[in-house]
């Protein structure tokens, strides 16, 4: 049934019957919900056991990776962290598709990061699984959004509820909505950890 619009209702419900995963993403995506409030209970400094937990669900997980127990992660298989990154309180890990996270690279407290969309251009708007790269040593601040197919850049820094739908460039600081670049970075020496 046509609504003003012109577009049926019937292309949300072609869609809703879709089928999105295999049975073994909706075998691991049910066993992923049942052992999620282990990963959310396992006290703020047991780093080891999130991580161990992770890594049972086909995450790969660098050393000295720091992810607290608020993160929400959708799908840990889609995901890699590299060594001495940290992902902070009530992040959002939407791995609909590939998030990757650099080695010392942050994602502060509230970030998301939303790796799945749909195709908008489809009337039936498949589901689109598109990565993100968060480089190495980069900062994703406090509550901000980085959008599908994103990448930001080695040591790029995306401001504090700054919202990312293009790529942020290695050393660049970007700002607000939609994010644009305000400044490079100019570091003299690389962190080492």
């Amino acid at each position: 049934m046509p609504d003003n619009s012109g577009l049926e209702f019937s292309n949300v419900a072609t869609n809703r019957r879709a089928q999105k995963w295999t049975r073994k993403e909706l075998l691991g995506r049910a066993l992923w919900s049942i052992a999620h409030p282990l990963f959310a209970l396992c006290p703020r400094s047991f780093w080891g056991g999130r991580r161990g937990l992770l890594r049972l669900f086909g995450a790969r997980i660098g050393r000295n990776v720091h992810i607290y127990p608020s993160v929400r992660i959708t799908i840990p298989w889609n995901l890699t962290i590299e060594a001495g990154a940290a992902v902070g309180d009530r992040a959002i890990l939407y791995a609909l598709g590939p998030i990757t996270i650099g080695a010392q690279a942050t994602i502060s407290q509230g970030a998301h990061l939303c790796a799945g969309s749909h195709d908008y251009r489809d009337p039936t708007m498949p589901l689109m699984r598109s990565p993100i790269t968060i480089g190495a040593e980069a900062w994703v601040c406090a509550e901000a959004f980085v959008g599908p197919g994103v990448t930001v850049g080695e040591q790029a820094i995306l401001g504090a509820r700054a919202v990312a739908f293009r790529d942020v460039p290695a050393l660049t600081i970007a700002v607000g909505n939609p994010a644009r670049n305000i400044k490079t970075r100019e570091l003299t020496a690389r962190i080492s950890g």
